[in-house]
């Protein structure tokens, strides 16, 4: 296995890391990264058979050690289905599922199209300014905060809550992100839990009381469990989609394109392929066992190059090349397996309805800079993007 060195919060791999990715892949299915020590997959048959491995999860053989300042953090991801493995991801995932289904999804799409209307409705005219808050973060948000049916004056807070949290996962995190973590997690489920005390008693037509409701063999969410998965589907779906949306609009600009109806999904489909909001997706060995040459040890970590695997040339042809034409093919920007994002199906929604909305409405969309990304690997996302109409 070949051994490579590249500090994920270096200015150049944080705006472009797809010639580093480029350089591991052709090393072989398997490669050492030595900043994270620990080896990593970089293509896509080596990705998709570990997403698919039951002999590797995310759940840690050892419980997981951490400082005593990240114990609020902590207590809620106990029981995040993200970070469990059967029996209790399976029950869960099943009972979120029950509420979370395709048809309440589907239900959303024209509450997204108002909702993208109504925030172009407010662009400046004559002036630059950033689309990330003026369109790309506030979708997601709201449309997760009326699933769940919290306030959607509570939009900001949630945003907040959302950033500080996802922090901890970010390669150039520091005491004072860690800090901030805990305190919005501490936030977080002290207000969810007044709201979901609130919801038993007063039961409403929204995800929060599904979640309630749901039950699966005589067995309901705890009121931790309850928490925990509010703050996960507010967290996951929002980070990954603002993402998805900046970017997508992005790399439009970049190649003097524009988003229709016609073809709508296949352009989502390669957005998320070409520049996908996850890059780094990581798994315990449960067993001694060898992969790709590689010795696993049980407890032992394995990274997954998600966005490495999607610029696999064995996946598309020229795949350094951004094709909203191409046939699609399954990519790993969302996982597999069982851990595959029971979010996608939103995520996905939400881009096919907003970008043509976006560029319909604003035909000379234009970049007024050059758009940069956030030091805030293993996510992959902009800082801002400035545009003007």
């Amino acid at each position: 296995m070949q051994r490579f060195s590249q500090s994920p919060t270096d200015p150049e791999f944080v705006q472009n890391p797809y010639p580093f990715y480029d350089r591991i892949r052709a090393a072989g299915d398997l490669v050492w990264w030595e900043d994270y020590a620990m080896p990593m997959a970089t293509t896509t048959r080596a990705v998709s058979a570990l997403l698919r491995d039951r002999r590797f999860g995310r759940e840690p053989v050892e419980p997981l050690q951490f400082p005593d300042h990240l114990a609020p953090f902590y207590a809620v991801e106990a029981h995040s289905m993200l970070e469990l493995e059967p029996p209790r991801h399976t029950r869960l995932r099943g009972l979120v599922l029950r509420a979370f289904t395709s048809r309440r999804i589907a239900a959303l799409g024209p509450e997204i199209e108002a909702l993208s209307h109504s925030l172009i409705d407010a662009f400046p005219q004559d002036a630059p300014f950033d689309l990330l808050p003026a369109f790309a973060q506030h979708i997601p948000v709201i449309i997760i905060a009326r699933l769940l049916g919290v306030p959607e004056s509570m939009a900001d807070q949630l945003l907040a809550w959302s950033n500080a949290m996802v922090s901890v996962y970010t390669a150039s995190r520091t005491r004072a992100d860690e800090d901030a973590a805990a305190l919005a997690a501490t936030q977080f489920t002290a207000f969810l839990s007044e709201y979901i005390d609130a919801r038993r008693t007063d039961p409403r037509n929204d995800l929060i009381t599904q979640l309630i409701a749901a039950e699966e063999d005589g067995e309901k969410l705890s009121t931790p469990e309850l928490i925990t998965t509010c703050i996960l589907l507010l967290n996951a779906g929002h980070e990954a989609t603002v993402h998805s949306i900046g970017n997508g609009v992005k790399a439009l600009l970049d190649h003097g394109m524009v988003a229709g109806t016609d073809g709508i999904d296949a352009l989502v489909e390669e957005t998320l392929r070409y520049d996908p909001p996850l890059h780094l997706f990581t798994r315990y060995a449960y067993e001694d066992i060898q992969i790709h040459g590689h010795d696993f040890k049980r407890g032992d970590l394995v990274g997954l190059l998600l966005a490495c695997a999607n610029r696999d040339p064995a996946l598309v042809p020229n795949p350094a090349e951004f094709d909203p034409t191409r046939p699609t093919r399954p990519n790993a920007s969302f996982g597999g397996g069982l851990h595959f994002c029971v979010g996608a199906p939103l995520a996905r929604l939400e881009l096919t309805r907003a970008l043509p909305i976006l560029f319909g409405r604003c035909p000379g969309l234009r970049l007024t800079e050059p758009p940069r990304y956030a030091d805030k690997y293993h996510f992959h996302g902009l800082d801002r993007l400035m545009v003007q109409l």
